[in-house]
């Protein structure tokens, strides 16, 4: 079906309307990671709906949806289950945490310590969880969404950029506009229940067709002098002066898979410059480590990607 993904986007965008209030460019966004099969780290500050906005795709996606509320207590076994002994049969069995799901939101994930979010880079690279040595596959559609908050610093871990690469999109989530504030506030006044989601007649994808999307993306044509274009994109990162650390191979993977991803959403089946240029700053804000100078300075990742964007030579 050549216009899955557009029947696809426009599906879930009309139902997380019914929900969600603005933040078209948010949503696009996490509809984009489910096209890919990628997962993505939100950042914003308490209250923006992060973890609504997640609960509702799944329901809409037809998805299993878990939640694990990160604490400095917090286990990898919390996670990712444990085998426990029946006495019964004699033998042991597993017990599966919540990463056996579809839909995985990881709430606050930099509240954790960092062995607990070791847990998940296995299961975030490879879809799969080993276990006292037995390795448990996990559901195709296997997507975590983590959250974290930006301002709040006071007993968190920071990610280590080796589970930063593991995420396809860094979605950033700003305030509202005025007028989709006082809309969101018409709405509670109509009596809208985040509680009671079952109440707002969400209607769920068709099945099948979120695979039919995934494969549409994944046929969208890529002339050769874009391969060369993402290369040296993700290539001029690494000598950067504003940066210490560039972009990895990883990176340029997703990169033209995001890339791919926005020309499906587009109704295009062939990749143009602009789509790398659109998919480029969600992709990489999180891959690129300012220099201490350049942070003082008060540059951002954002920034420096758009100057990089600018320095690289677009392919006619």
């Amino acid at each position: 079906m050549a216009d899955q993904v557009a029947r696809v986007a426009e599906h879930i965008r009309k139902e997380m309307g019914k929900a969600i209030v603005g933040q078209r460019a948010v949503l696009d966004q996490m509809l984009l990671v489910l096209l890919c099969g990628g997962h993505a780290l939100i950042e914003g500050v308490p209250g923006l709906a992060k973890t609504l906005a997640v609960k509702v795709l799944a329901l809409i996606g037809r998805l299993e949806f878990r939640r694990v509320q990160c604490t400095p207590d917090l286990m990898p076994a919390d996670i990712q289950g444990t085998t426990i002994f029946n006495v019964q049969k004699g033998e042991f069995s597993l017990h599966r945490g919540p990463i056996f799901t579809d839909l995985l939101l990881v709430d606050e994930i930099n509240r954790t310590p960092p062995r607990t979010q070791s847990a998940l880079l296995e299961a975030m690279e490879e879809r799969q969880v080993t276990l006292d040595g037995n390795t448990y596959m996990l559901s195709e559609f296997f997507t975590v969404f983590a959250t974290q908050n930006p301002i709040e610093f006071e007993g968190t871990y920071p990610l280590p950029e080796a589970q930063l690469d593991r995420f396809l999109l860094k979605i950033r989530i700003g305030y509202p506009e005025a007028g989709e504030e006082s809309e969101i506030l018409r709405h509670y006044q109509e009596g809208f229940d985040p509680r009671g989601l079952d109440k707002l007649g969400l209607e769920q994808l068709p099945a099948g067709w979120l695979l039919a999307a995934r494969a549409e993306v994944g046929a969208v044509r890529v002339e050769p002098a874009l391969f060369q274009y993402v290369t040296n994109v993700v290539r001029r990162s690494r000598d950067w002066p504003a940066l210490s650390l560039g972009a990895s191979p990883r990176a340029a993977v997703n990169l033209l898979l995001a890339a791919k991803a926005c020309a499906s959403l587009e109704g295009r089946d062939f990749l143009i410059p602009d789509d790398v240029k659109t998919a480029a700053p969600a992709v990489l804000r999180h891959r690129l480590l300012l220099k201490p100078e350049s942070d003082l300075e008060g540059m951002n990742s954002d920034q420096v990607i758009a100057e990089l964007l600018a320095a690289v030579e677009v392919p006619k």
